[in-house]
């Protein structure tokens, strides 16, 4: 069992360092003071109240689920990697897998939140992608909008009783999403156009952004739907314990 377990952790951090290893230096999420400082300060206040209550749930998954720190680091491992993964956009920012849709189907939407904030801190602190003061507008985008469109859907379909792979990958596709609609709100509220305003600045941002996003959504919802599979499997092989995929 504990040989397993280090050969799915020895596998990650392969997988995470190829995928790093092949990113220009200037990709980025909404980069580092590209945002109005006000609009900056407003996206913080509103992530703000989301993390604080997705770090005590983590607490409470460390306290009283600890058989859930394994889904955890694979959460987080499989977020950072895929959001690392850009493509060059919208001028100051990119497009990406999120990866936040599996962290909200086995974790829960509040956890998710805290996952894809670390994974958007380190990639700001260390690889030059997004910024401390754009940290709560791409954590609101990715983090929290993502986790709670996955979340949603997940449950819904899965009361349809939708079946289980296509029910995961329009939850992750669909989340991927809706983090570009969100960034498109951000950039268009932040940058609206001369003479269409607001409305005409979003739709600018979303045509651009639909051209590279909407192939790797496709392509997160599938990774997703293998990457849960292997967890099931897992779980069905006594790896990883039952207690270990609740209902969130």
């Amino acid at each position: 069992m504990k040989k397993a377990k280090r050969t799915m952790t020895v596998a990650g951090i392969v997988f995470f360092m190829v995928v790093l290893a092949s990113q220009p230096v200037n990709a980025m999420h909404i980069m580092e003071g590209f945002l109005p400082i006000g609009w900056a300060v407003f996206w913080w206040i509103c992530s703000l109240p989301f993390i604080a209550f997705g770090l005590y749930q983590v607490g409470k998954i460390f306290k009283d689920k600890p058989e859930q720190k394994v889904l955890l680091a694979i959460a987080t491992a499989f977020t950072f990697a895929l959001s690392a993964f850009k493509l060059p956009s919208v001028t100051g920012s990119s497009s990406h897998m999120t990866g936040i849709g599996l962290g909200a189907i086995v974790l829960g939407p509040f956890a998710t939140v805290v996952v894809g904030t670390i994974a958007l801190l380190f990639q700001a602190l260390l690889l030059a992608h997004g910024g401390l003061t754009t940290l709560g507008a791409n954590a609101f985008s990715m983090a929290i909008v993502g986790s709670f469109v996955a979340y949603g859907i997940y449950k819904g379909l899965s009361k349809l009783n939708v079946p289980k792979a296509l029910t995961v990958f329009l939850a992750a596709c669909l989340a991927d999403l809706a983090t570009y609609v969100t960034t498109s709100i951000q950039l268009g509220l932040a940058f609206p156009d001369p003479v269409g305003g607001i409305a005409a600045s979003m739709v600018k941002f979303l045509s651009i952004f639909a051209i590279t996003q909407i192939p790797l959504a496709i392509i997160e919802g599938i990774l997703t739907v293998l990457v849960v599979n292997a967890i099931y499997q897992y779980k069905e092989k006594g790896i990883i314990s039952n207690e270990t995929l609740t209902d969130n």
